[in-house]
């Protein structure tokens, strides 16, 4: 999913625009950030958090563990440390599916066609 819809790129993005993207609390970021290390916007002189599209998918990385996956922050913090390659490979799959399965949707919305045994998939 791209993270700017007008097709103009941009480098930072505001803790508000990342909390909507991602569907979370700003609060919930900030405490992300304090407890991994490996969210660490950039931050202005007033103190005010710029976030990177690499930002933002280390975002997208806790919030798959903690959410999805239901693991506590320490369990969360644990998978990052003992096996990060394999639990991040497992992340970009689920990621792709869910963008192969969401256009699957769109497909049959767009064709007026209910699902098999009229659930939505």
């Amino acid at each position: 999913m791209p993270l700017n819809t007008n097709k103009v790129l941009k480098r930072y993005y505001s803790i508000k625009e990342v909390a909507e993207l991602l569907d979370v609390q700003e609060s919930t970021l900030r405490y992300w950030e304090k407890e991994f290390k490996e969210i660490s916007p950039k931050k202005t002189s007033s103190g005010i958090r710029q976030y990177t599209e690499a930002d933002i998918n280390q975002i997208k990385f806790v919030k798959f563990l903690v959410h999805e996956n239901h693991l506590t922050i320490k369990g969360a913090k644990q998978r990052m440390k003992e096996n990060p390659k394999q639990t991040a490979d497992t992340h970009e799959i689920v990621s792709r599916l869910k963008a192969v399965r969401q256009t699957l949707v769109d497909i049959l919305a767009e064709m007026d066609v209910t699902p098999p045994c009229g659930q939505p998939f």
